[in-house]
């Protein structure tokens, strides 16, 4: 494999998207060795296929505002792989997507769900949408008018949609009643829906909840545990509310969350009243924490500052894809961080990833540490398809061991002969050999 001959020529193809060609390259430089090793990977020209979408939907958005001024915005749609099943990956509103970012999220997708060894392939959408300071009215509007578009191109058995930063239950509840009304049915074409309605239990916490159970196994290889440990989280969403509560379960003090004002600082641990007040914090629309110590005195707060210097064992990344770079990783190590487990899809730059594997810390990459989100809302399209609800403590149970089998996948694939295991290697072999076979299996077509 000529990895640099691939680059070159997927950025000639792709410029401009610098996060979709850092995950490429991340994932081709882990399985560089295992593709040299198979000729048959080579000879079904495996990666050019792999790296490319199957297809890139994009299109039109028009609604109308509450003072009766018509907007305009860009839905996008990428269907990346379906070798193994249906595509399956989230949508995300936020003034933020474009093109680029959704193919990088799409293409990690394809790995993540397969680790996660439920049949489903890898897509992701949006649009560039702001939901933030808009009325309900407006939002479902807006939804309405986005799946007037996408719903020609998903479907329970083609592509199934979920939340993201942006989508909640109330913008999956709006796009799922318009879909049903242009369908005519009612059919598990979403996930994250409500839980009256097709929805799974703990699907909202899912993505913390797999997080900490996935640092809690490769601590498990240290001879260690969440039991005592002091824990710094970025964010304050549903992926940090998850993982700070089963941190907390597990024993373990939590204390920072950030936003994009700083972060805050409590020594006495978020647990109890203080993480329910996360969910009024984060219903508040304001998107800043620092309201966070106006409720609880003895917490302080880092304007402009992310939580990454601060002394911990752990440090669960939550927030957004590069908010932990090279400097941040660096004080992470100086301070005796042990664990860094990713919650958020590739928080850590490439430099401060290179920081950790050095350093040989217990380090998980988003791919399979928050494989659980998507892990869950497999576990709902099950549930969907045999018209059953099962119990938060069953979907838990099978949440917990779909975590651990990702974990010894990774190990598998991932240990070095000085026994020290790369995660970020683990995880992207893991993932390819799966997806690899099934499309050789499948020919080409």
């Amino acid at each position: 494999m000529n990895l640099e001959k691939i680059m070159a020529d997927l950025e000639k193809k792709n410029p401009g998207q610098p996060e979709f060609l850092q995950a490429v390259k991340e994932v081709l430089e882990t399985i560089e060795d295992i593709v040299n090793e198979n000729p048959r990977y080579e000879a079904a020209n495996i990666i050019e296929r792999i790296i490319e979408p199957d297809r890139v939907i994009k299109f039109k958005i028009q609604w109308m505002d509450d003072k009766g001024n018509v907007q305009v915005n860009r839905g996008i749609r990428v269907q990346f792989n379906n070798a193994i099943g249906p595509y399956k990956g989230g949508c995300r509103f936020h003034p933020s997507v474009t093109e680029g970012g959704l193919k990088f999220l799409g293409f990690e997708q394809i790995f993540k769900n397969s680790l996660t060894t439920l049949p489903m392939g890898g897509a992701k959408g949006g649009s560039d949408f702001d939901p933030k300071g808009k009325s309900n009215a407006e939002i479902m509007r807006f939804c309405q008018a986005f799946m007037a578009e996408l719903y020609k191109y998903i479907g329970p058995d083609t592509d199934i949609p979920a939340g993201d930063i942006g989508v909640g239950g109330r913008e999956i509840g709006y796009m799922f009643g318009m879909y049903k009304k242009l369908v005519g049915e009612h059919t598990g074409v979403f996930t994250g829906k409500g839980r009256g309605w097709g929805g799974s239990l703990i699907r909202p916490e899912a993505t913390g909840f797999g997080n900490v159970y996935f640092a809690e196994e490769m601590l498990k290889t240290r001879g260690e545990s969440m039991k005592g440990k002091i824990v710094t989280v970025s964010g304050f969403g549903n992926v940090s509310w998850g993982s700070i509560i089963k941190a907390t379960q597990l024993g373990a003090r939590v204390v920072t969350i950030s936003g994009p004002d700083g972060y805050v600082y409590d020594p006495d641990g978020i647990s109890g009243e203080k993480i329910d007040y996360l969910l009024e914090l984060r219903a508040s629309n304001q998107d800043i924490v620092k309201p966070y110590t106006y409720e609880f005195p003895n917490a302080q707060f880092f304007e402009g500052k992310r939580p990454w210097e601060v002394k911990c064992d752990v440090a669960l990344p939550c927030a957004i894809q590069n908010e932990l770079n090279a400097e941040d990783a660096q004080n992470l190590v100086n301070n005796g961080v042990m664990c860094v487990s990713e919650g958020a899809n590739m928080p850590c730059t490439p430099e401060a990833m290179e920081i950790f594997l050095k350093a040989k810390i217990l380090y998980g990459p988003g791919k399979a540490s928050n494989a659980g989100g998507v892990a869950t809302s497999g576990l709902e399209q099950t549930q969907n398809a045999m018209k059953l609800n099962w119990t938060a403590e069953e979907v838990e149970a099978k949440l917990h061991q779909i975590m651990i089998n990702i974990h010894d996948a990774c190990v598998k694939y991932g240990k070095d002969e000085d026994g020290y295991v790369n995660y970020v290697k683990g995880s992207n072999v893991a993932g390819f050999i799966k997806v690899a076979d099934a499309m050789i299996d499948q020919g080409v077509i």
